[in-house]
């Protein structure tokens, strides 16, 4: 998987890693995005705070590509091997194969303990099926590598939403904002879960 920046040909790619670098903060918003776009194919995990930051680009289209980015960055494990059987456990999760999925996970965790996005889809996965503090449980996990993983802080938010814990999840949900402000659904929950609050404190004793 690569991330494409549809940019006028005026603006071509960055030809190395120094060109990208230097146009992460050019003025023009195509030179941004196609930088956002050469750090996600070509960069590593190490990389990271340089999306981070793009997430609150002026543009609304790069801060979209540094989104994307961040979520190429993450499912790169850096070994092949592992990257298939990363695509198989998904494609298992996404048909609702998730004992299957949960096994292939699993496995990958057995393997590489340190690749956090492995941690993150099986999260995924056992909140699928109901297994809610098992999900909280990889989460830790998520985080203990890679506290700035934005799916896994709005991942402990639907999980306590689910467990009727609506104040911690609006923390969790509010700490996912603060790493990504972008993420217009979360915004809608907290909404939702602040307006639920309001009539559950106000029903007459």
């Amino acid at each position: 998987m690569t991330l494409t920046c549809a940019a006028p040909a005026a603006f071509p790619a960055p030809e190395s890693r120094e060109a990208a670098l230097a146009d992460l903060e050019h003025s023009v918003t195509e030179r941004r995005a196609e930088a956002v776009a050469w750090i996600a194919n070509h960069g590593s995990l190490a990389d990271q705070p340089l999306l981070v930051r793009r997430l609150r680009d002026e543009s609304a289209f790069v801060r979209g590509f540094a989104e994307q980015g961040l979520w190429l960055l993450w499912s790169r494990s850096g070994d092949a091997g592992i990257d298939r059987q990363m695509a198989r456990g998904v494609e298992e999760m996404q048909s609702g194969r998730l004992a299957q999925a949960l096994a292939t996970f699993s496995d990958v965790i057995r393997r590489r303990p340190d690749f956090a996005e492995a941690w993150n889809k099986r999260a995924t996965t056992h909140y699928l099926a109901g297994n809610f503090r098992e999900s909280m449980a990889d989460c830790d996990e998520v985080l203990r590598r890679n506290p700035e993983h934005f799916g896994a802080l709005s991942g402990y938010g639907q999980i306590h939403f689910q467990l009727d814990e609506y104040e911690k999840a609006l923390r969790w949900w509010k700490r996912a904002l603060e790493v990504n402000p972008n993420m217009v659904g979360i915004e809608i929950n907290i909404r939702m879960t602040e307006e639920r609050l309001r009539q559950k404190r106000g029903r007459p004793i």
